[in-house]
């Protein structure tokens, strides 16, 4: 269904490549926010937060103050994310125990955190460590303490699997991370607000609302322009 409202449509360009999307999640990130950012494509938003936004990332392994991707001689095989990728360290940055870090993440002192997701339902269930395939390898690492600790989860993810198949469903079939805990989903064909009232689109990226509409078997809403 939609509404008079129209999301923004730019038809000009998409679907985005990784490093546009990470740079559209880290727009939307408050400015002085603690921030985790998820494995995968998520550590890509690092790279696109501007020097003056004060956030501070924090790592699942125990660090604050994580700067972008090490490069070149800037890279330091001691100093790495949780997912192993070489990382650099900010003014002010912290290291302590794993076990303070996820104080932190099950403690609520997260406002933001980034995940990549297999499925997330319109109400915002989170299925993203489990395909429920049984040669499937599960890694949840500290992502259900995330789904619930976080006050806020932005998902960053492509809109459709490899098949083509939607990855915002009408309900997650594969194995739960969390329920009703996704806010935001930001994909490369469209930015999608998640909740009890269902999905609403609030931008476009090479693909009209009309459109999108149709390849989705969820009920969408019109949102305003984000």
């Amino acid at each position: 269904m939609s509404t008079a409202t129209a999301p923004a449509e730019h038809l000009d360009r998409g679907p985005l490549t990784r490093d546009e999307l990470a740079a559209r999640v880290a727009r939307d990130i408050p400015r002085g926010s603690y921030v985790n950012l998820g494995i995968g494509q998520p550590t890509l938003v690092a790279d696109h937060l501007p020097g003056a936004s004060g956030v501070v990332l924090h790592t699942e392994n125990g660090m604050l103050h994580m700067g972008p991707a090490a490069r070149g001689e800037q890279i330091d095989p001691e100093l790495i994310n949780a997912g192993k990728t070489a990382v650099t360290e900010l003014p002010g940055a912290a290291y302590f125990h794993q076990a303070d870090s996820f104080a932190m993440m099950r403690g609520g002192h997260l406002d933001v955190c980034v995940l990549g997701a297999f499925q997330v339902s319109a109400a915002g269930d989170l299925a993203n460590w489990h395909t429920g395939a049984a040669d499937a390898i599960p890694a949840v690492g500290g992502a259900m303490d995330l789904a619930v600790g976080a006050r806020q989860i932005f998902v960053m993810m492509t809109l459709f699997a490899k098949d083509g198949t939607p990855k915002l469903v009408p309900e997650c079939t594969y194995p739960l991370t969390g329920k009703a805990c996704v806010n935001r989903v930001y994909t490369d064909r469209a930015t999608f607000l998640v909740g009890p009232e269902g999905a609403v689109v609030t931008e476009t990226f090479g693909i009209s609302f009309a459109d999108l509409a149709a390849r989705l078997d969820v009920p969408l809403v019109a949102g305003p322009a984000a």
